[in-house]
């Protein structure tokens, strides 16, 4: 198999050639033809001219959107792959009808799956995020020249893409509502202060927004928190998420779909869940609601939508068809998205908030499809994950200079600490109640950039440690266990009391 280094080569030559094709590339070399001509014109300002020409004509943009876009679909390629090549070796087919004895047993222990002890031995995992890591390494921006930077910060990190990314300053304006002069459900409500004014306003306010049934208000509220027992409301209204009927009818009928055909990927599902989830403290007790959420998550072909506004494609395999009849592509799974090592993670926290199935599946589907789905394609969004990375490292290497460039050169870049915490949301990292509270500001604020926000300030919070390191793995055992960290009180520090 090719290494990603070779695979953006090819990528790139491939839209190089397309571009061939079009005004714009005849425009350029006209443009070029004439300079030569002129013997003033250098060609160090010849090249400078043309990156300029891109930008303002919006070619940079379209060139790098098509280049994260190749580079994730030839990402899904190699899922697709090593899924295939799972199914070859094992011997068992991406899909299949359940005999009518099995869809009985399925049925009768549909609430307690999680006494099923299946041998799942011989399955594994199609990827974990270090993996998908190493492809957003390789990414690069085939119009930017590296050699104008080469002293400057931004190459002291893994991320080398000049995507956009936001300063203190205006996190500050943009984050006004977590000032240190704001009252915080996660801060003032832990004060133990009587008679706590601020959480027993805070909580009368927040009965009114859920009565008035206003989504808009609900964003705005939880950005100083949601209180425990209103959170699940709260998100569902934010979500649109109102469990209707049809809401209802349209989980039965993806529960039948388990019920009827059994696929490949739900063993990955299984696997996923007894690694993760069922060895966690908080999460090992909704074993059962994980595999009812997940397995009807993969038929939902509504999830599918997603792909409008994500530079991905849903993945396609092969499928035999009748006697006589070729081969043909599906979309597989049908929800277009391939489970990898912790996705049981995003659907755990809400296990919590939600009891009954079919809602804890709607408002999960919300979540992914509005959210988590950016923490695992490659894309120029910035809620994205390749934006989040790069954030992390900017902020890391703008205000902690001597840790960024002590912990690289001991070889233990931050970025390849703090991934696993960013791609999963912090989930299975931080307590349940912390968690919870991280996730109200991503909900209040529509976008993840809180948190590439708070993986840095975990790296601030534990500098002094992790000044003493001498090699990646001491550096990975000061930043082992997050549990008993408090969210806000990091993001506000950091934020707010970080001397610019």
């Amino acid at each position: 198999m090719m290494d990603e280094g070779t695979e953006l080569s090819l990528t790139i030559a491939q839209i190089v050639q397309r571009l061939k094709a079009t005004h714009l590339h005849s425009q350029i070399e006209r443009q070029a033809k004439e300079c030569l001509h002129r013997p003033e014109i250098q060609l160090e300002s010849l090249k400078e001219d043309v990156r300029n020409f891109l930008k303002a004509s919006g070619w940079e943009r379209k060139l790098q959107n098509a280049v994260y876009r190749e580079l994730h679909v030839n990402w899904e390629k190699r899922i697709l792959k090593s899924l295939n090549s799972m199914c070859t070796e094992l011997g068992v087919p991406l899909a299949r009808k359940r005999p009518a004895v099995e869809q009985k047993e399925l049925t009768n222990k549909w609430n307690e799956m999680g006494t099923d002890e299946p041998d799942l031995s011989r399955f594994r995992p199609v990827y974990a995020p270090k993996d998908f890591l190493e492809v957003l390494i390789s990414l690069r921006n085939p119009n930017h020249d590296s050699s104008e930077e080469a002293s400057a910060k931004s190459h002291w990190g893994l991320i080398q893409v000049p995507l956009h990314d936001r300063d203190i300053p205006q996190m500050r304006e943009a984050y006004s509502e977590l000032s240190l002069t704001t009252g915080q459900l996660g801060i003032d409500d832990h004060t133990h202060v009587p008679p706590d004014l601020f959480e027993s306003e805070h909580i009368r306010i927040g009965k009114k927004v859920v009565n008035e049934q206003d989504s808009a208000a609900a964003q705005q509220y939880s950005r100083q928190g949601c209180p425990t027992g209103l959170r699940a409301d709260l998100w569902a209204l934010i979500l649109n998420s109102t469990n209707e009927p049809e809401d209802v009818m349209h989980y039965e009928q993806l529960k039948a779909g388990v019920i009827h055909h059994d696929l490949l990927v739900d063993n990955l599902i299984y696997k996923d869940v007894k690694l993760t989830a069922s060895n966690d403290d908080y999460y090992f007790v909704f074993e059962d609601f994980l595999y009812q959420v997940l397995l009807c998550f993969s038929r939902d072909t509504a999830v599918l939508e997603h792909f409008s506004y994500n530079s991905a494609t849903p993945p396609k395999s092969y499928i035999q068809g009748k006697v006589g009849v070729e081969e043909f592509a599906v979309v597989y799974p049908p929800n277009g998205v391939i489970p990898f090592h912790g996705f049981s993670m995003y659907v755990a926290p809400l296990c919590f908030l939600y009891n009954e199935p079919s809602k804890l599946y709607s408002v999960f589907r919300e979540m992914y499809v509005r959210y988590f789905f950016r923490l695992h394609s490659v894309s120029s969004s910035t809620s994205g994950i390749v934006s989040l990375c790069l954030q992390f490292e900017r902020l890391l290497q703008t205000h902690l200079p001597q840790l960024f460039y002590h912990l690289r050169e001991i070889g233990a870049q931050p970025l390849r600490i703090a991934f696993k915490w960013m791609v999963r949301a912090f989930s299975g990292y931080l307590s349940t109640d912390q968690l919870l509270l991280l996730w109200d500001r991503i909900l209040g604020y529509d976008s993840l950039e809180i948190v590439a926000v708070l993986a840095a300030a975990v790296f601030a919070f534990r500098a002094e440690n992790l000044m003493e390191v001498t090699s990646l793995t001491s550096a990975e055992a000061v930043l082992a266990d997050l549990s008993t960290l408090k969210v806000m009180p990091l993001i506000q520090i950091f934020l707010f009391a970080t001397v610019i």
